[in-house]
C-alpha cells in the first residue's frame, strides 16, 4: 500500500491528465460493447466500441457506426456522457466532484488543474471549476431551449426534447456526433442547411465552447471594456475573428459558386458558409456534402481543422493561439525585431519554442498518419490527409472513408485522436517526466537558416 502510494506522489499532473483521459475512454468502451448498448442487442466489438469511445471523450466525431442507427438508447447516453466528461476535461469534473461533496482540493490537485485548463497560474482555479460548471450547464441548457421548437416538429415532444439536449451538449464541447441519421446515415446535419435557428444555434454554441472558459471569464469581469482583458484573451478573440471572417469569404465566394451548389438559394449560400467557416476549427458538424467541395476548398478545411480552438476550451487542435503566436513572430522576423510582441506585451521565447514544436508535431503526424492510410487502404491521399486532420483536430468532418477503413487506419485515427485531445506536448511531458534540466549550457554558434 505504501508502495502504491509513493507512485501516486511520483505522477505529474501530464501524467494524471493521460492517465484520467485513458481510464475514461477505456470505461466507455466496456459499456459500450454491453449488448444494452447496440440497437441489435448484440455484443460490439472492442475496436469498434474503442474508436466510438475514443472520439467521444475526444469530442472528435468520427465515427465507424452512425449514432442514431447503431447504438440503442442506453448507448446514446454513454456516447453524450463521454462528450460532457470529454468537453469540460477529466480534471475538471474530477474536481468538480470533490467540490461539492466538500472534500479539500490540496495543491497537487489545483497545479493539475491548472495545466488541464491552461490557467495562467495556480490561484483561483477552484473558483475557476465553478464558473466552468455553472456556464457548461447555462449554455447547454439555453441552446437546447432554443433548438426544442423546430426538434419538436420534427420529431415529436419525447425525441424533439433528446435531440435538442444531445445536439446542444455535442455542439457546446465541439464534438460533432448527431442523431440524424433516422433520415439518412452519417448525413449529420445537411437536412437543416437553410434552417436558420438550427444553423445560428449550432453555430453559437461551437462558438462559445471554441474560445475557452479563461476567455469567458474575462468577458464576464470585464463586460466590454476590451483593454482590461489577458493578452491572451485578446489574441484568441482576434484569431477567432480572422479565423471565421476569411474562411466564410472563401467558401461564399469560392465554393458556392460553383455549379455543384447552384440549386440553393442566397440565405442558404450565406448560413452553409458561415456554418462551414466555423464548423472544421474541431466542431465536426456538416450543413453540406464535403465531397462536393473542390480540392482547394478541402485544403482550407484540412487548415482549419489543424488549427482547432483555443486554450482550456472543449475544443482540440494546435490552438489558436499556437497559429498566432507564430504569426507574430514571422511579423517580427519581417520586421527585424529583436523580441515578438502584441498587445503592448513581449512574448516570452519559451512559448515561441513551444509553439514552433507543436506545429512541426502535428504536420509530421497528420502527414505520416494519411500517408500510411493511403498506403494501406489504396485511397487518395488528400481524402485519407483529411481525416487525418480531423483526427488530430478533434473535428469529426469527414469525406466518407472512415466506416470502411482497416484495423491498422483505424488505430492510427484513434491514436491522433487521443493526441489532439490531451494535447501533443502534455503527452510528451508525461512520457519523459523524468529528465532532469541541465543548468549548464554548451558553447554557442551559429547556423544558417532560410
Amino acid at each position: 500500500m505504501k508502495q502504491l502510494n509513493l507512485r501516486k506522489k511520483h505522477l505529474t499532473s501530464f501524467q494524471i491528465i493521460s492517465i484520467g483521459f485513458l481510464l475514461v475512454i477505456l470505461s466507455g468502451s466496456l459499456l459500450l460493447m454491453l449488448p444494452i448498448s447496440s440497437k441489435g442487442g448484440h455484443v460490439t466489438s472492442f475496436i469498434d466500441a474503442l474508436f466510438t469511445a475514443t472520439s467521444a471523450v475526444c469530442v472528435t466525431g468520427l465515427v465507424v457506426h452512425d449514432t442514431a442507427t447503431f447504438w440503442s438508447g442506453f448507448g446514446q447516453a454513454v456516447i453524450l456522457v463521454l462528450i460532457q466528461i470529454g468537453g469540460m476535461g477529466v480534471v475538471t469534473i474530477a474536481v468538480a466532484i470533490a467540490s461539492i461533496s466538500g472534500r479539500k482540493i490540496g495543491l497537487m490537485q489545483r497545479r493539475t488543474m491548472q495545466e488541464a485548463i491552461s490557467a495562467p497560474n495556480v490561484g483561483g482555479i477552484v473558483r475557476m471549476t465553478g464558473f466552468i460548471l455553472k456556464t457548461t450547464i447555462l449554455i447547454e441548457l439555453t441552446g437546447a431551449i432554443l433548438m426544442f421548437p423546430v426538434f419538436c416538429r420534427d420529431f415529436g415532444a419525447l425525441k424533439g426534447l433528446w435531440y435538442s439536449v444531445f445536439h446542444s451538449i455535442s455542439a457546446f464541447c465541439n464534438a460533432g456526433f448527431d442523431l440524424m441519421g433516422k433520415r439518412a446515415p452519417f448525413s449529420s446535419l445537411t437536412a437543416y442547411y437553410g434552417n436558420g435557428v438550427i444553423n445560428a444555434v449550432i453555430i453559437g454554441l461551437i462558438i462559445v465552447g471554441g474560445i475557452g472558459f479563461l476567455t469567458w471569464n474575462d468577458v464576464v469581469c470585464h463586460k466590454i471594456h476590451f483593454h482590461r482583458y489577458r493578452m491572451q484573451s485578446k489574441v484568441i478573440l482576434m484569431t477567432t475573428v480572422i479565423l471565421i471572417v476569411f474562411p466564410f469569404l472563401f467558401f461564399f465566394f469560392g465554393e458556392f459558386g460553383r455549379e455543384s451548389f447552384g440549386g440553393m438559394t442566397l440565405p442558404q449560400k450565406l448560413w452553409s458558409a458561415l456554418f462551414q467557416a466555423v464548423t472544421p476549427r474541431t466542431a465536426g458538424f456538416n450543413t453540406v456534402d464535403l465531397n462536393l467541395f473542390g480540392e482547394a476548398g478541402q485544403t482550407i478545411i484540412i487548415l482549419l481543422m489543424l488549427i482547432g480552438g483555443s486554450p482550456g476550451s472543449t475544443a482540440g487542435g494546435m490552438k489558436t493561439t499556437t497559429v498566432a503566436v507564430l504569426f507574430m513572430t514571422l511579423l517580427a522576423v519581417f520586421q527585424r525585431k529583436e523580441d515578438t510582441e502584441c498587445c503592448g506585451r513581449r512574448i516570452d521565447d519559451s512559448v515561441i519554442k513551444y509553439a514552433s514544436a507543436i506545429l512541426l508535431m502535428y504536420l509530421m503526424l497528420f502527414m505520416t498518419g494519411g500517408i500510411i492510410i493511403s498506403c494501406i487502404e489504396g485511397l487518395p491521399v488528400l481524402t485519407c490527409l483529411f481525416e487525418t486532420a480531423s483526427a488530430i483536430g478533434t473535428v469529426g468532418l469527414t469525406l466518407g472513408i472512415t466506416p470502411g477503413v482497416g484495423l491498422i487506419s483505424r488505430l492510427i485515427l484513434i491514436g491522433l485522436m487521443f493526441m489532439g485531445r490531451v494535447g501533443g506536448l502534455t503527452l510528451v511531458f508525461a512520457a519523459f517526466s523524468g529528465g532532469q534540466r541541465k543548468m549548464s549550457k554548451l558553447p554557442k554558434e551559429k547556423i544558417t537558416v532560410g
